[in-house]
């Protein structure tokens, strides 16, 4: 029954994309000149010159962010640098399991 069904559908399937192609133009071949024709078409020489856009001349400037001094940017940078290097000492730590810290995650596969 399976079989009977399934050879159903695909005839049907079949039938269904024979009917949707054509047969126009499937004896002529493509030849320079119907082509060609298209691309002519886009490679014309344009002669109308470019108009500015008059709503892009309307746009307000936005103000950038405030300029920062050399020092407070290095003080900025020092900053980040310490809280990165006491990061990486908490994290060490952890994994080392210093500072009382258990590891309470059970070794091997669970069941």
């Amino acid at each position: 029954m399976k079989k009977l069904a399934s050879l159903t559908a695909l005839t049907t399937l079949g039938l269904s994309l024979a009917a949707c192609g054509t047969a126009e133009d499937a004896s002529t071949e493509p030849s320079p000149d119907t082509v060609e024709m298209a691309a002519d078409d886009a490679l014309e020489i344009v002669t109308e010159e470019p108009v500015e856009d008059e709503a892009v001349q309307d746009v307000e400037e936005v103000p950038g962010p405030p300029a920062v001094s050399e020092e407070a940017a290095n003080a900025a940078a020092d900053d980040a640098a310490a809280i990165a290097a006491e990061v990486e000492a908490a994290a060490a730590a952890a994994a080392d399991g210093v500072d009382g810290v258990e590891d309470n995650e059970p070794e091997g596969p669970q069941e």
